[in-house]
């Protein structure tokens, strides 16, 4: 489980552990990964504590290599999320992402083939990166910002981490069956990575809203009288916070949206 995902229960991480297949052990790769795996940690203020490191040679080629892990968090009881004050009228604030954040590489992988750029190639979208480097930006962590906002202020009622499945499906599984999202596209800070997406393809903003985060990773339902404090409190630890829409009483859908993202022409 990703950290953001305990988060969005309200969780504090505590531990990390990770689990390292490959035909045959390379220490420099091995090292690289276990730096980045504890850089994450301290990000996010959890213990690694452990985990596995496996060979089984035959079972993978030469530089391939599988990688998992899960965290373990904790969270009073009584103060988990979504709350079951969330109503309509709070408003929905959307943490900017840096990038793809790990989702949708099998569209990904797809459309870099049919665009011709090499993984080596500079980042038509980011001339000063690889186009590999470019799209694998690490995940952004909003822990510690977005744990002492939940704890300073008592106004997050609900918490959506935008992975697998976009905008469309993560939003609406902090709402109860009652209520819905109203969502403004326009409102949304778009990373250039995801026109060059859309356009390389080419794919609908239909379908990228569904697959990729597409510039917000994090998306809160607030206290309305208490935005703007979270606001600030956010913006004050880094974060790029913008006003996406709103909570509302559900007719049909679990979320419409209003505007249209910035994919470029």
């Amino acid at each position: 489980m990703c950290v953001n995902d305990l988060i969005v229960q309200g969780a504090e991480p505590l531990i990390f552990l990770d689990y390292f297949a490959t035909g045959a052990l390379e220490v420099e790769t091995g090292a690289a990964i276990i730096r980045g795996i504890a850089e994450g940690c301290r990000s996010a203020g959890a213990a690694l504590v452990g985990g596995e490191t496996a060979e089984m040679p035959g079972l993978y080629r030469d530089g391939d290599y599988d990688l998992a892990g899960f965290a373990v968090g904790a969270v009073e009881r009584g103060s988990e999320l979504p709350r079951a004050d969330l109503a309509a009228g709070d408003v929905l604030l959307g943490l900017a992402s840096d990038g793809l954040h790990s989702n949708g590489f099998s569209l990904v992988r797809r459309i870099v083939e049919a665009s011709g750029v090499g993984w080596s190639d500079p980042a038509p979208f980011a001339m000063d990166q690889t186009l590999a480097a470019a799209l694998l930006k690490p995940t952004r962590l909003y822990v510690r910002p977005v744990l002492e906002a939940i704890r300073a202020t008592g106004a997050i009622k609900g918490l959506a981490h935008i992975t697998g499945g976009g905008l469309v499906e993560n939003i609406p599984r902090m709402l109860p069956g009652h209520l819905a999202a109203d969502v403004n596209l326009s409102a949304i800070p778009v990373p250039e990575v995801f026109p060059w997406l859309a356009a390389a393809g080419p794919v609908t903003e239909a379908e990228m809203i569904r697959t990729f985060n597409c510039g917000v990773g994090l998306v809160l339902a607030v206290d309305p009288a208490a935005a703007a404090d979270v606001t600030s409190l956010l913006a004050a630890r880094g974060e790029t916070v913008v006003e996406l829409g709103g909570v509302v009483q559900r007719s049909e859908a679990a979320i419409s949206f209003r505007g249209r993202i910035e994919l470029g022409a």
